[in-house]
């Protein structure tokens, strides 16, 4: 009996790629099987789509739900976008700039900070292993910024949201936070997906590790924490699998029954 057609959402930090950043074997062949099987294959991730190429190109993906729900991509068309106003990007830019706190301003195609060098800037945007950004504190002006990343200790964030609840704060490091538009999240870019494609949300599967993918695990149909998730995040999800690194994608793929 042929299996039915499903869709499967990703995460990529700590989920599909591992503590080092790499692409584990297992989970590359589990991918490429379950494209052989027809079922459709979207990445969901906080991560910016200039980030995106290289895992793209490997895995053949090109749909994907971008800067946490905020930049949906279906087969390389835009079919969703949601950016933070303007004049809340100027805001929150001033109160940072007083608290001493770096921003980071991420559109579509770039990333830029609001300061030239700062310890946690390069402490977080390291574990990306990818390249700091370059300074330019006008970045926002004249773009569609969909994300932010806001730079300070966990001491620090209520404070910011206590005055911006316009906006929402996603802690995905001890100094740093994604900074979205409020209820934005990769449950609502991945709504928008699925309804273009027409999948119902029982046959909707997710897998993710971190708080960012709190909302995406309790959306779907089928939610797989990954070992290495926080405790928070492994009950927000239906089933846990392993660790990223002991070939948790595979293993949460057969435990779900679509391997």
């Amino acid at each position: 009996m042929k299996q039915k057609r499903s869709m499967i959402f990703f995460d990529i930090d700590g989920t599909l790629l591992d503590h080092g950043k790499q692409l584990p074997p297992s989970t590359k062949e589990a991918i490429l099987r379950l494209k052989d099987s027809g079922h459709e294959i979207s990445f969901a991730t906080g991560r910016s789509p200039f980030m995106l190429k290289s895992l793209k190109d490997e895995l053949g993906i090109n749909s994907f739900v971008g800067f946490n729900g905020q930049y949906v991509m279906l087969n390389d068309e835009l079919i969703y976008k949601n950016p933070i106003p303007t004049n809340l990007i100027r805001a929150l830019s001033e109160y940072a700039q007083q608290s001493s706190n770096p921003l980071v301003y991420l559109d579509h195609e770039g990333m830029r900070s609001n300061i030239k060098h700062h310890s946690h800037v390069e402490e977080s945007i390291g574990t990306l292993c990818y390249t700091l950004p370059e300074y330019d504190p006008n970045y926002y002006m004249g773009r569609e910024i969909y994300q932010s990343m806001l730079f300070c200790t966990e001491d620090e964030e209520a404070s910011y949201k206590e005055r911006f609840q316009k906006l929402d704060f996603v802690r995905w490091h001890p100094v740093s936070m994604d900074v979205l538009p409020y209820g934005g999240s990769k449950a609502q870019g991945i709504e928008r997906l699925i309804d273009k494609l027409g999948f119902a949300k029982e046959d909707v599967y997710a897998f993710g590790d971190n708080l960012n993918d709190m909302e995406m695990l309790q959306y779907v149909g089928h939610s797989v924490a990954m070992g290495n998730s926080p405790d928070s995040v492994k009950k927000a999800a239906r089933y846990v699998t392993k660790d990223v690194s002991q070939d948790g994608i595979a293993y949460g793929l057969e435990l779900v029954g679509l391997l």
